[in-house]
C-alpha cells in the first residue's frame, strides 16, 4: 500500500500533454520563451496548495490536448517563488501569453468560475498570425529583474541604450563660423594696411636718424 501511495502522481503531474512543459529554472523559463519561435506560449502560474489551481488544471490539459501547436509551460509558485516575485506574479491562478516577436500579448488571473475569460484569450491569439523578427520572451525589465535576484542563478547583461542622434542644424550652426558682413571684412583690412604704413615710416625715419 505504501508503494502505491509513494507513485501516485501530483495533482498537476496528471493529464500532461507533449506540449505542455515544467519550468526548472529562471534560465529554462527565459530559453523555453526564446525557443518557441512563432507559437503561442501560455504560461501556467500555479501552486500544489491552490485549490483553484487544482481545479482548474484538468481543463488546462484539455486546452492543451485540442490546441496541439500551443506551447503550455507550468511554473510552479513553491519551487520558484524569488522568480515569480521577480516577475510581479503574485494572484493564483495566474495565465501569460507570449508570442515570437510580439512578446507578451495578455495576462490575467482566473479560475473555474471565470475560465471564459481564457477560453477568449485563447480564441483570440491562437489565430494564424506571423510575428516578423526573433521571438522577445520577457520584457527588457523583467530580465534585469530576475539578473538582479542573488536567489536565482541567472546572468543577463542590459541591452546597451542607442545613442541620441544628434540635431544636424545645430551640428552644422556649430560647425560653421558666423561669417563677417562685408563692409566689416573692408574696414578690418583698412586698418592693417594702416597700421602696416605707420610702422614702416617709423622704422625709416628711426633709421635716418
Amino acid at each position: 500500500m505504501s508503494l502505491s501511495i509513494g507513485k501516485a502522481l501530483k495533482w498537476w503531474k496528471k493529464g500532461i500533454q507533449p506540449n505542455m512543459k515544467e519550468i526548472n529554472s529562471a534560465q529554462d523559463f527565459v530559453d523555453s520563451l526564446l525557443s518557441a519561435g512563432d507559437k503561442l506560449v501560455i504560461v501556467d502560474f500555479f501552486s500544489p496548495g491552490c485549490g483553484g489551481c487544482r481545479a482548474l488544471h484538468p481543463k488546462i490539459c484539455q486546452f492543451a490536448e485540442m490546441n496541439p501547436d500551443v506551447q503550455f509551460l507550468q511554473v510552479n509558485y513553491e519551487e520558484h517563488k524569488s522568480m515569480c516575485y521577480s516577475l510581479n506574479v503574485h494572484v493564483l491562478p495566474f495565465f501569460r501569453f507570449y508570442r515570437g516577436a510580439h512578446g507578451r500579448l495578455c495576462s490575467f488571473s482566473c479560475t473555474n468560475a471565470t475560465i471564459k475569460k481564457f477560453k477568449d484569450a485563447l480564441a483570440k491569439h491562437t489565430t494564424d498570425r506571423c510575428s516578423l523578427g526573433p521571438s522577445k520572451g520577457l520584457e527588457e525589465r523583467e530580465l534585469v529583474a530576475l539578473a538582479s535576484n542573488k536567489d536565482l542563478s541567472f546572468d543577463y547583461t542590459p541591452k546597451p541604450k542607442p545613442l541620441p542622434m544628434p540635431d544636424l542644424e545645430e551640428e552644422e550652426e556649430i560647425a560653421s563660423e558666423p561669417a563677417l558682413p562685408a563692409n566689416m571684412e573692408f574696414t578690418l583690412l583698412s586698418t592693417l594696411n594702416a597700421t602696416q604704413e605707420a610702422e614702416e615710416k617709423l622704422l625709416l625715419a628711426t633709421s635716418g636718424r
